[in-house]
């Protein structure tokens, strides 16, 4: 055994410091988590609220086809039947999301699959035309050779612009190579096998994962450990952000983050759905998210007579911030690459998650990273 006090420093205890945790420590290996934050679980940590689980940082939606990854985290917590369904708000216009037929029908009246996909064949056409042969040269150009004009003027560009902060004529055509669309009528946002929320809300699972594990909250790895976690742990799961971990020498990587205002409404239900998007720039926010949809179904909704409701913007980051969603640009992916290229000779530590790898991750797949590493 080594005289080191632990196996493994895990630095942030959201899904994939939480999991690893989990494995290493019935794996019988010694694991001391730390997070910063006063509170476990990073962005899926859940406030209750009235009676309601408020997603905090957020809607968070678990959603699958691995069986192996479904199974895991239902050994830990039962998850619900929760469907993701959102509904897009134009200037007072409701639509279905993803785009599918009641899309179409909300759209145009047509009420047939050949109907809507003549729709929509005859905006693409006249988008190809107007490039002349050339390929998309910004995301503008490239979604109205998709799907055509009148999706993208009332479901794509306004939002867009909303969430990245630019017009969609200054970000690049690779944010959306493809745009699902469905000719049937399914308003089941994700393709996935499996789908829900735990039973209990997120801090239930993450209480589970990290059980008999030493934590501690409220702790800055880069004050308290950073030059000194080799004395400690003979390896280090590092969660946080790759740049600041080598100390910004190749640059600082951008992010865009996000915002929230949450009140409570006295009322039993405040808009009918989890997940509201509002595409145009009328609203400063890009969505509201009512919280009590996500677990609470049929008479339940007005067996609790409150609701919480979230908007949310999307904003530049700034210090002291939450970063959320990498900057996926020529810069930033040059600097990302050599972030990872250090860390591919960085002896001893695991760089995992959004933050420490400086890509975007669903939860589901974090989890899959996790249960394929030897620990």
């Amino acid at each position: 055994m080594s005289a080191r006090e632990y196996d493994y420093l895990v630095v942030g205890s959201g899904l994939f410091g939480a999991t690893f945790a989990y494995r290493a420590a019935r794996a019988g290996k010694r694991c001391l988590v730390i997070d910063k934050r006063p509170h476990l679980g990073g962005n899926v940590y859940c406030e209750n609220v009235e009676g309601i689980n408020v997603h905090k940082y957020g809607a968070h939606i678990f959603h699958t086809s691995n069986t192996k990854v479904w199974e895991f985290v239902n050994s830990i917590v039962e998850f619900n039947r929760y469907t993701n369904s959102p509904v897009a708000n134009y200037r007072g216009e409701l639509y279905n999301l993803p785009f599918n037929m009641n899309t179409f029908y909300q759209m145009w009246g047509v009420t047939t699959p050949e109907q809507a996909r003549a729709k929509i064949d005859e905006q693409k056409a006249e988008a190809i035309a107007a490039l002349g042969g050339r390929e998309p040269a910004n995301l503008e150009e490239q979604a109205l050779s998709l799907v055509g004009r009148d999706i993208f003027e009332k479901l794509i560009k306004e939002y867009t612009e909303k969430q990245w902060g630019r017009s969609c004529r200054d970000l690049p055509a690779f944010i959306i190579r493809r745009l699902p669309v469905r000719f049937a009528y399914d308003n089941n946002y994700f393709d996935d096998k499996y789908q829900g929320i735990p039973v209990g809300g997120y801090n239930r699972l993450v209480d589970g994962l990290l059980a008999g594990v030493e934590c501690r909250t409220g702790v800055d790895f880069f004050k308290e450990f950073a030059g000194s976690w080799r004395e400690i742990a003979d390896k280090l799961v590092y969660t946080g952000p790759i740049d600041e971990y080598f100390g910004f020498r190749a640059g600082k990587l951008d992010w865009r983050t996000v915002s929230f205002k949450t009140r409570i409404e006295n009322i039993p239900n405040f808009q009918g759905n989890a997940v509201v998007n509002y595409t145009s720039h009328e609203k400063p926010y890009t969505r509201i998210i009512e919280h009590k949809h996500f677990e609470m179904f049929g008479d339940a909704v007005y067996a609790c007579p409150k609701t919480v409701v979230s908007e949310e913007y999307s904003v530049e980051y700034a210090e002291g911030m939450e970063p959320y969603y990498p900057v996926n640009d020529e810069r930033n992916n040059a600097i990302a690459e050599e972030y990872r290229r250090l860390a591919s000779k960085e002896e001893g530590v695991i760089f995992g998650g959004r933050l420490g790898q400086y890509r975007y991750f669903d939860m589901a797949p974090v989890i899959e990273q996790v249960l394929g590493l030897d620990i």
